[in-house]
């Protein structure tokens, strides 16, 4: 697992650069744990970790490069990504 979110964060650094590190993996952890949760909760039966990845590599090759700007207007996630430090400016 942990080489699935490794490959996913350098795949968000390739998109974003607008991020540090600690915050892209942060921003996949997220990912993941938000289409899981989700999709148990809309009642769907668990399809494993390659169809996480799947559509959370669909989300960063969509989203990734504006991922940065989510936070500050999701509640949900601000309180999680509020460290400047994260951001390259």
């Amino acid at each position: 697992m942990e080489k699935v979110f490794e490959t996913l964060t350098e795949l968000l650094l390739q998109h974003n650069r607008n991020l540090k590190e600690h915050r892209a993996r942060t921003w996949v952890e997220l990912l993941w744990e938000d289409f899981e949760t989700t999709y148990a909760k809309a009642g769907y039966q668990y399809k494993g970790k390659e169809v996480t990845e799947k559509v959370v590599r669909q989300w960063i090759t969509q989203y990734g490069s504006r991922l940065h700007e989510f936070a500050a207007l999701n509640p949900k996630y601000a309180h999680l990504l509020a460290d400047d430090e994260d951001l390259m400016n």
